[in-house]
């Protein structure tokens, strides 16, 4: 099945215009004059994974996700996100909605949004996700060593730099700050899934969502750069402690701690300047 027909079958309705938007996404314009996406999965259960993740984020309307139209093992249909400008308005907004879903909670450290697979994708990489007990458990579990592990087989780190990822590893608990919850993550909101869109609103796309730390995506807005990054953070701060669940101290010098699986991610996929990165990151955490 390619895209057209999938839009098709999980739309209902018939296309009559086609928009490549890069990569394994293409827009199309229906019948009825919606806007769509397909978009083709990167792997085994990365459309399924996507779309339970979606739904998952959006059911309690805390933040704005595009609606799933439909699935299937290859494509994902969704509406099509038309593009605005950054505003203030929008990113206050936008920080106490991820402060609010990620007290939603999710039943554990790892777990798959409901329905979904444990094997899923953040980007073309593969990812797990099974519950843990603890936080520092499942990021080195299913977060650090597996990466370290492709990135020694690839040649990109030694013996003696994987070992700097295993003492962090073990050194988690300490790293990690004061107990929390697991939280409703997205997983992988860095700056080109933070669509601002029309009528100042922002939206969040492309998830890698799982229970985690809700220090994750905060370090993930800032690892590649945000518009008003300041005002969506300061309104996220402002709104979990009226919640009653205020950051623990020291969240924002944690930040290269949580930035470290992205970094291992790019690391597999890309190389380059990667490597090194992950390293200085590790280095940091345990400091």
């Amino acid at each position: 099945m390619n895209g057209q027909a999938a839009v098709e079958r999980h739309t209902g309705e018939r296309v009559t215009a086609v928009s490549p938007l890069g990569g394994t996404a293409v827009a199309f314009t229906l019948g009825d004059g919606r806007e769509v996406v397909a978009k083709r999965g990167a792997g085994p259960g990365a459309a399924p994974a996507e779309a339970t993740g979606l739904r998952w984020l959006g059911a309690p309307g805390d933040v704005a996700v595009p609606l799933v139209h439909g699935y299937d093992e290859d494509w994902l249909v969704t509406d099509l996100v038309r593009p605005g400008s950054p505003g203030i308005p929008a990113a206050e907004a936008f920080g106490r909605g991820l402060a609010a879903l990620h007290l939603r909670g999710a039943p554990a450290f790892g777990c798959p949004p409901p329905g979904g697979p444990a094997g899923a994708w953040i980007g073309l990489a593969p990812m797990r996700n099974e519950p843990h007990g603890d936080w520092p458990s499942f990021y080195a579990a299913r977060r650090v060593r597996p990466y370290v592990r492709t990135a020694v087989g690839m040649g990109l780190f030694d013996g003696g730099q994987a070992a700097e990822f295993d003492r962090l590893c073990e050194r988690l608990p300490d790293a990690a700050g004061a107990d929390e919850p697991p939280a409703r993550l997205h997983g992988d909101a860095w700056n080109g899934n933070v669509l601002w869109g029309a009528g100042e609103r922002v939206w969040l796309i492309d998830p890698a969502a799982h229970g985690g730390h809700r220090e994750a995506d905060l370090a993930m807005l800032r690892l590649f750069g945000l518009p008003l990054l300041d005002v969506v953070l300061d309104a996220y701060a402002g709104a979990a402690a009226d919640a009653g669940s205020p950051l623990a101290d020291g969240w924002r010098e944690r930040a290269g701690l949580h930035q470290l699986y992205p970094l291992l991610v790019h690391t597999v996929l890309f190389g380059g300047s990667y490597p090194e990165r992950a390293l200085a990151a590790a280095r940091g955490a345990v400091r």
